[in-house]
């Protein structure tokens, strides 16, 4: 009995030691490309903050356009909701902390009778939705782990569509923002109309009935350009400039949360497998532990057995 629980331990400690070699190979190659992200990041970040700053000044040279394009929406009818996660799992909380985000924005936006609209980017997030009956309006997957600004093209055109078209007055992006590599956040910001450089985002755990557009006070205004002081020329003129920069400054934001996602899903992945590995150490360290004492409980009866026998012998001489 003893020698086949020693072997049913033997065969379990080699699988748990396999299993630690593929946690740590996957933590070694999460932590050689987090590096890589966050140098994307870095400078991927002038061309994001230039664009918002140029078409925040051109939208303010004409206040009809600056009510449109720029602010908060006071009572939003329609809102569009864009979530970014990952195309995998076994990144600790990366994909829950968004999709449970997003769907309690959904259901924020719902108690209050206002439309929405959703789009996801991962393939984690459909099979969610899709469990809890909330349509997804389009889906796009393939791009989370190393995303190019093609894809970024390719999202901000599905929902900037519907927003130049009046269909929506507002579209919310919910993703992970990576802050630095101990600290990573899940993000609700507003993407369109282009927020007001004072408008406030919320973060996680932040109130969903307080979010950005559904009770929302603040106002678009002509002299809102929120740049830098002085005097700009504009040429063409603003309207025939924001066909162009509009889209592009969506595009950056867009791109710029792609490559935030993909360094929080890495550094996520990172302490995922190497608080796996450390279970593993554990559990095999454990599992020997409990191996020896059943080693050495089969030696002892072996050696009981021996000497009981060894005794029946020697009496049965006697006799």
């Amino acid at each position: 009995m003893a020698g086949g629980q020693e072997r049913v331990l033997r065969r379990r400690i080699r699988t748990v030691q396999s299993t630690r070699k593929i946690t740590k190979a996957m933590e070694l190659i999460a932590a050689s490309r987090i590096v890589r992200a966050q140098a994307r990041i870095a400078a991927n970040r002038p061309f994001r903050d230039g664009m918002v700053r140029i078409v925040r000044q051109v939208v303010a040279e004409d206040p009809t356009m600056a009510a449109k394009m720029l602010g908060t929406p006071e009572s939003p009818q329609r809102v569009g909701i864009l979530a970014i996660v990952g195309d995998r799992g076994l990144a600790g909380s990366y994909n829950s902390g968004v999709l449970r985000t997003t769907e309690r924005l959904v259901a924020a936006y719902g108690r209050t009778g206002t439309e929405t609209h959703l789009w996801t980017v991962g393939k984690k997030a459909p099979g969610y939705f899709r469990y809890r009956r909330i349509d997804v309006r389009g889906s796009f997957v393939g791009m989370a782990d190393r995303p190019e600004f093609a894809d970024a093209r390719d999202i901000a055109a599905a929902v900037m569509t519907p927003f130049l078209a009046g269909d929506l007055d507002l579209v919310q992006l919910v993703s992970t923002r990576f802050v630095s590599a101990g600290t990573q956040r899940v993000d609700v910001r507003q993407l369109l109309p282009i927020p007001l450089p004072d408008t406030g985002e919320a973060g996680e755990g932040a109130d969903i009935d307080a979010l950005p557009g559904a009770t929302a006070t603040a106002t678009a205004t002509a002299t809102a350009g929120g740049g830098a002081g002085g005097f700009t020329e504009f040429e063409p003129d603003p309207e025939s400039l924001l066909e162009t920069l509009m889209p592009q400054a969506t595009e950056a934001e867009i791109f710029a949360a792609l490559l935030e996602g993909a360094a929080s899903f890495f550094t996520a992945q990172q302490r995922a497998m190497a608080a796996a590995t450390d279970n593993a150490d554990e559990l095999v360290r454990n599992l020997t532990r409990v191996m020896n004492r059943a080693r050495q409980d089969a030696i002892t009866t072996e050696i009981m057995e021996i000497v009981g026998g060894a005794e029946a012998l020697r009496q049965a001489k006697e006799v």
